[in-house]
């Protein structure tokens, strides 16, 4: 490892690494990351040094308005001029504002709240403020998840960045092969998924009911190895690197209730919004009606952290909704630590109907397109001719991207008790065949690999 026997250095270098990473893109916004970060590293020493409750108040209030304040002008700034703005025109006003040219920086939803965490953290003195300076900075750009997660808390990552970090050869081939697999879902699966799903939602007024369902079921692939793709990437380059990240992903499709389905997908964001904002609401210690009102807030500001779009928000909400039978029910917290069974498979389908359901407005440019895809499902499904276009769809146009999705879901299935499925795969087996499994997924990489590919999704969050 470079630079083994200087811990300061190492540091120094992935901060330099991963401000070329992120400058890259468009130097500029470097500013914006570094203000962030310098701003949040001395509001943590001034919680932790100051004497009164007050004065602690007031430090964590400045980091919450200062980067608050800009993910909600780079993000939302046009979202909510252009909602006022018609809101205005539908009451008989004339409306003269308005919007900016606003560019998203990439990745800002990101390390916004991995800087947020430790700024709570510190007041609610679950952690000390480092006084190490450069390892801050290291912790808050660490390049292999900045743009896209998982979005790591202090208490976990930053003293990973204090501590020596040598050469492990076991965790690095662990690194190469959960790269290898997050490399295989984006490229072989996600990419090849997402060229239907564009088809099918840019067209939609082309297509009816089991064509239209096809296309959810495409886009619902194409999301999950779209992201957790990159997660599985982010994890092993930094295994390689010494480090160790959350799990972001827990094989989600696999769920039999909702409430499952939210502990397996996108784990650092759901743990962070639960930790930072619906504990701290009351969670579900204040009564049946303010744990309600509870539960609809953390679904629809996590909604709102996808996208400034009102899809977004009816998607949060309509997740809320999906969420409330459990619930009430008391069955929000079955299936902790267990992994499903065959036999449990209606329950596993029935959850990915309503979860594909809600991806319908995930995906949607609009909420007048996504009410309009809804109602040519509902309305086209017993058609034959709806059935006609969709067979055309699986068996000539789409039979390898769904021959393909199948053996992915087969190696899932097979390693679902794993952190990636294939972790222990052919573990027994002799080399040879540990090997070809591994040159073939990079054979199907190297086939599907287009050099102008489909980007990250979440990289627009």
């Amino acid at each position: 490892m470079i630079f083994k026997n200087s811990l300061k250095y190492q540091n120094t270098l992935i901060v330099i690494a991963s401000y070329i990473f992120y400058g890259w893109w468009d130097w500029r916004f470097l500013f914006l990351i570094a203000f962030s970060s310098i701003l949040d590293y001395f509001i943590a020493i001034g919680i932790h040094n100051s004497k009164s409750d007050r004065n602690k108040k007031l430090f964590l209030f400045t980091s919450l308005f200062v980067n608050l304040g800009l993910l909600g002008f780079f993000k939302y700034y046009n979202f909510f001029i252009d909602s006022f703005s018609t809101a205005l025109t539908t009451l008989g006003f004339q409306s003269n504002v308005t919007s900016l040219n606003i560019i998203l920086p990439v990745g800002i939803s990101f390390y916004t709240f991995q800087t947020l965490s430790y700024s709570i953290d510190v007041y609610r003195d679950k952690l000390k403020p480092t006084p190490n300076f450069i390892a801050f900075l290291a912790y808050v750009s660490f390049f292999p998840q900045l743009v896209a997660g998982p979005i790591e808390r202090a208490t976990h990552l930053l003293p990973q960045f204090l501590k020596e970090r040598r050469f492990n050869y076991n965790a690095s081939i662990d690194g190469l092969k959960q790269a290898l697999w997050g490399f295989f879902k984006k490229m072989v699966i996600a990419d090849n998924c997402a060229e239907f799903a564009n088809l099918i939602f840019n067209n939609h007024q082309d297509y009816q009911g089991w064509a239209l369902t096809l296309g959810a079921i495409f886009f619902a692939f194409q999301i999950y190895c779209d992201f957790s793709g990159y997660s599985d990437i982010a994890i092993g380059t930094a295994k390689l690197l010494g480090f160790d990240l959350m799990t972001n992903f827990k094989y989600p499709y696999f769920s039999r209730n909702i409430g499952e389905f939210w502990r397996r997908w996108h784990i650092s964001l759901s743990t962070w919004f639960r930790d930072y904002l619906y504990i701290p609401l009351g969670g579900s210690q204040m009564g049946t009606l303010l744990s309600i009102r509870n539960i609809f807030i953390i679904f629809i500001v996590s909604g709102l952290w996808h996208g400034a779009n009102w899809t977004f928000v009816a998607w949060g909400a309509l997740n809320a909704f999906y969420f409330l039978p459990s619930f009430l029910s008391k069955q929000n917290r079955k299936h902790l630590n267990t992994n499903a069974q065959l036999k449990e498979l209606p329950a596993m389908l029935f959850t990915f109907l309503l979860v594909t359901t809600a991806w319908i407005l995930f995906r949607a440019e609009s909420l007048t397109e996504a009410l309009s895809i809804y109602q040519n499902i509902i309305i086209s499904i017993p058609d034959f001719t709806s059935m006609k276009q969709a067979g055309a769809l699986m068996f000539y146009e789409a039979n390898y991207t769904l021959a393909l999705l199948t053996l992915f879901m087969i190696i899932e299935w097979h390693g679902r008790r794993n952190p990636y499925p294939i972790k222990t795969t052919f573990a027994k087996k002799p080399v040879f065949i540990r090997m070809s499994f591994y040159a073939f997924l990079i054979s199907l990489i190297g086939i599907y690999f287009v050099a102008e590919g489909t980007p990250f999704i979440y990289f627009q969050f």
